[in-house]
């Protein structure tokens, strides 16, 4: 294995704003975390208004880019472009591709949501997606995933694609290694650190011991 896999946190879908700008701070600090996306839902996932999604990102964005680490911001690539964001998440059912690339610019990271399809994930490559993620490859609490992946997806991109890889859905510590050897270049990560245990910084320690033992 000659790439190593790195964590992609993603919020969760709600919080006390004060209370998790300090878990975040805490999380990045603990190990190495490549990306942080927000992704804010109300209850049943609806979508929220600007207002509350510009409200966080105003306090988070900082500790994330302070600490190194790409701030993306999810389903909303006109709010990411306004932020200063490092890039932005869209979903099959979000603002097309070539819109979120016409208000991000050519400099910042686009990712494109493409379930369990290798036909959606060329798509995305071919436009110029600077990452595909597929899931959901297990059950998840965050959100209800429509489909269910396989890691063998993962192993078939890694051969024959250079444009990286994140497995979601439902990835705790338990499954990082396997998901790693799969293939996975990013391991996208909610509850999996937020309830971990021993608290988030642990998660994201255990995390990355994982990606070590998967070179290995």
């Amino acid at each position: 294995m000659t790439h190593k896999t790195r964590l992609y946190l993603i919020s969760p879908p709600r919080f006390a704003l004060e209370g998790f700008a300090a878990e975040l701070a805490s999380a990045l600090s603990a190990g190495d975390v490549a990306a942080f996306q927000l992704r804010m839902k109300g209850k049943d996932d609806t979508p929220l208004g600007d207002g509350p999604i510009l409200e966080a990102a105003a306090r988070l964005l900082p500790i994330v880019q302070d600490a190194g680490c790409a701030f993306i911001l999810n389903d909303r690539p006109d709010l990411a472009a306004r932020l200063g964001a490092d890039g932005v998440h869209i979903g099959q059912e979000d603002a097309p591709y070539a819109e979120a690339r016409r208000l991000m610019g050519t400099d910042k990271q686009i990712g494109v949501t493409c379930h369990n399809s290798r036909h959606l994930a060329m798509q995305a490559a071919e436009a110029g997606a600077d990452y595909v993620a597929f899931g959901a490859f297990f059950p998840t609490v965050t959100k209800d995933a429509k489909t269910r992946a396989d890691p063998e997806l993962l192993s078939w991109w890694q051969e024959l694609m250079e444009i990286p890889c994140v497995a979601i859905g439902g990835v705790t510590v338990a499954e990082a290694e396997m998901l790693a050897r799969a293939g996975a270049d990013f391991l996208a990560v909610s509850a999996g650190v937020w309830s971990f245990p021993e608290g988030p910084a642990a998660a994201v320690r255990a995390f990355n011991a994982a990606f070590d033992r998967a070179q290995t």
